[in-house]
């Protein structure tokens, strides 16, 4: 798979982790990952948003491994978050899980489904 990440230098520069556009050729399979939410496998909701949202990322990187990938794959996030007062926390743990890559991103402020989650994450991953 050939991935380029694309950043026009007329327009907007990315700030945090983020590539504005994703190219990827020659792939073999895309993953589209539904929104995770910030339950464990025992249907327990972990307490304040920093352990909310590292484990929508746990919940990501299982549904990424059940799938026979790895976060290395992500070309594209959609987190969505209850409060925008969490955007800090949220680009910290974000980057903690994905390192130096940078997908297509794209962060929202909106009604949850369930009031207790304060965000939700969906990826897409290629191959």
């Amino acid at each position: 798979m050939k991935r380029d990440n694309i950043n026009a230098i007329n327009a907007p520069q990315p700030r945090g982790g983020y590539a504005q556009a994703v190219s990827v050729e020659s792939f073999q399979r895309l993953l589209f990952v539904s929104g995770q939410i910030p339950m464990t496998s025992d249907d327990v909701l972990p307490e304040g948003f920093e352990a909310q949202a590292r484990q929508v990322w746990l919940n990501v990187d299982a549904q990424l491994k059940a799938a026979g990938m790895t976060k290395s794959n992500i070309v594209k996030v959609t987190t969505y978050l209850a409060d925008r007062n969490h955007t800090l926390a949220n680009r910290e743990i974000r980057s903690d899980y994905l390192g130096a890559l940078a997908p297509a991103m794209t962060v929202v402020i909106a009604g949850i489904f369930d009031s207790g989650w304060l965000l939700e994450v969906e990826v897409v991953a290629a191959e």
